[in-house]
């Protein structure tokens, strides 16, 4: 509960800073720090004696962005997960649109029906599987508290800086859910956590 808790609060805090950058390296530090010490930590104990940070592509501001949210007819999928673990129901609640470096994005926006529940982000890009994780990375994840909000005239911020490796990058002895195929976008994302 611990772990969740420092997660929540952090993500409030990257919500209410004034500076975008300053937020980022306060985000990058106290992940660092549960990595390294928490008994939460994804990391093995091998993993967590070799550990000297996770590893970013520079912030770059281009990264964020304010998706519109449009509801869609809910949908309900079977996505898979890591490893032999049985697949996760989710419901695709809305489509998101947004650019990104000039690109025009969508993405599906996801209820998790099991596991707590919440929305939740997954993401695939045209670095995965050279320069970050090969299965995906996720920007959105409330069951967890990673939320930066949303804008006053509804838009979802999601600023891919803060995107992250799920847990099973890690360890294989987590289980965690991977980017269905509508959520593989063919532009390169180089912002957020990277492979080392």
């Amino acid at each position: 509960m611990d772990w969740k808790r420092r997660v929540f609060f952090l993500y409030e805090e990257v919500r209410s800073a004034t500076d975008s950058v300053e937020a980022w390296r306060r985000w990058r530090a106290v992940r660092d720090e549960l990595f390294a010490r928490h008994p939460q930590s994804p990391l093995t104990a091998e993993g967590r004696e070799e550990f000297n940070g996770l590893s970013y592509f520079d912030h770059d501001p281009a990264a964020r962005a304010e998706a519109d949210v449009h509801e869609t007819e809910p949908r309900m999928y079977e996505i898979p997960t890591s490893g032999d673990g049985a697949p996760y129901a989710f419901t695709r609640i809305a489509l998101l649109e947004f650019e990104l470096g000039g690109d025009a994005c969508e993405l599906e926006l996801y209820w998790l029906e099991g596991y707590g529940g919440g929305l939740f982000l997954p993401f695939r890009d045209a670095t995965s599987g050279a320069e970050t994780y090969g299965a995906c990375r996720y920007v959105l994840d409330t069951v967890k508290g990673a939320d930066l909000g949303a804008t006053g005239d509804g838009r979802l911020v999601l600023d891919f800086n803060f995107s992250y490796n799920p847990s099973c990058s890690y360890d294989p002895r987590w289980v965690c859910p991977l980017a269905p195929p509508p959520n593989r976008l063919s532009v390169p994302v180089r912002a957020g956590e990277r492979l080392a």
